[in-house]
């Protein structure tokens, strides 16, 4: 990444055209004339005082002599730092000040679906050019660097769009660094909660794209440009590399694209980041959705218990409300404005529904066994009658069972039966056709 810097400013350098190098040399002679005069005229005078631009020049002929605090003093002076020109936005009169700005992510600290929100940590760098703050390399010992309060100079006004809440993940720098050739440059790490719109149609298996967009909160495009500085790849790259924290999400992606943005009747740079990330869907998977699908293939085998209706009735039942637990864990996580119901939710609330549907086959299977079983059990009752036979006796004579309720008993049983059978066989289609296309649209 520093390469990369490194680069930029030996390429800010190169890009100093000969114009200007006149125009600094011209204005630089001007000064040390002036410079000479004030000292011959101090001297005459009998004040022996220097300018500070002699003092700068003169003190270090030998480096090996210089002081470190002594070269960062008489610098301040040199640039004359204590003028409140330097507070006034770099090419103030003739140029918009050009930002260059590099967003890295570092951590993934929340993903709030409910909130549709994204908290994250984040180091911004910050990079611009200040044409008064420029020095002689050879004069100051081949320092190319200093380090300079922020309030010295004039700052960008930077603002992220979609910030609700915006901490110092430490503690806010107060230095910038201040290069060779007018370079200004700005590191702070800051933990972000920003605003991101989320799709959760596809969750678990889900991937989001939340944006987090720089603008400045009063220049116009024509008083400061945003421009990013390294390529989206190397972004990616190194926010990778300096990843902390192994969670739920998974960084794919960091890209950017510039756009405009109106204020008033003129419009603003803006500098859009899309953060890219990933759901690790194993925790739902074991947690959600195979629990589900357990309690779906129980209700499946409940078909070859060997028990009597109200105990399979009472265990399809358990496995209901079993389902009904997991739909409510479902409901704390996802949130209630979702424009498509996730899949996820057409997941369990089918699976829920089929169970349901299953319990009442149940009862009806069993309504109509205990129908046949009542008249069978009527059609076997003993019945005796009395009859008087040729000695004028009495006697008790058993009538055999009525064989129409017997078949009329066995119909019931069959019509129970063949219900059953053709259930079960719809019900398997039904789920197989059912996990199919979901499993499609989820992968797809």
């Amino acid at each position: 990444m520093y390469i990369y810097w490194l680069m930029f400013f030996l390429a800010s350098a190169e890009s100093l055209n000969i114009t200007e190098s006149l125009d600094l040399t011209e204005s630089l002679n001007m000064t040390e004339s002036l410079n000479m005069t004030e000292s011959l005229n101090m001297t005459e005078s009998g004040n022996t005082t220097q300018s500070p631009r002699a003092v700068y020049e003169s003190r270090y002929t030998d480096c090996r002599q210089g002081d470190y605090s002594l070269i960062y003093e008489d610098l301040f002076k040199y640039v004359n730092m204590d003028k409140k020109a330097n507070y006034m936005r770099p090419g103030y009169t003739y140029k918009p000040t050009t930002v260059n700005l590099d967003l890295l992510v570092t951590s993934i600290i929340e993903v709030n679906e409910k909130a549709q929100s994204l908290s994250t940590q984040v180091k911004i760098m910050m990079l611009w050019r200040n044409d008064i703050f420029l020095w002689n390399l050879f004069g100051s010992c081949g320092f190319t660097k200093f380090q300079g309060k922020k309030e010295w100079f004039w700052y960008p006004d930077i603002l992220i769009k979609e910030s609700i809440k915006t901490d110092f993940g430490t503690k806010e720098s107060p230095y910038v660094q201040w290069f060779l050739f007018g370079m200004l440059l700005s590191v702070d790490i800051m933990a972000l909660t920003t605003a991101c719109k989320m799709d959760l149609y596809k969750f678990p298996f889900d991937t989001q794209i939340c944006n987090i967009s720089f603008h400045s909160a009063v220049y116009s495009s024509k008083e400061m440009m945003i421009l990013p500085f390294s390529e989206a790849i190397n972004l990616t790259h190194d926010s990778k590399d300096l990843f902390q924290a192994q969670g739920e999400w998974e960084l794919v992606l960091i890209n950017y694209f510039k756009t405009d943005a109106p204020i008033l009747d003129e419009v603003q740079d803006l500098l859009v980041y899309e953060i890219t990330i990933k759901r690790r869907p194993l925790l739902y998977v074991i947690n959600i959705m195979l629990p589900v699908f357990s309690f779906l293939v129980l209700d499946v085998t409940s078909y070859f218990m060997d028990a009597d209706g109200a105990d399979k009735l009472s265990f399809k039942v358990t496995l209901l409300l079993a389902i009904s637990v997991l739909l409510l864990i479902l409901n704390d996580i996802l949130p209630s404005t979702a424009e498509k119901l996730p899949l996820i939710g057409i997941y369990c609330s089918v699976i829920f529904s089929l169970i349901g549907i299953s319990i009442l086959e149940t009862i009806f299977v069993n309504y109509l066994k205990a129908k046949g079983a009542e008249i069978r059990s009527a059609a076997f009752v003993q019945r005796t009658v009395a009859v008087i036979d040729q000695d004028d006796g009495v006697r008790e004579v058993q009538i055999p069972p009525d064989q129409n309720e017997i078949k009329i008993s066995l119909c019931w049983m069959r019509v129970a039966e063949m219900t059953d059978t053709i259930f079960f066989i719809l019900y398997i289609v039904t789920i197989i056709v059912f996990l199919s296309v979901l499993a499609s649209i989820w992968v797809n």
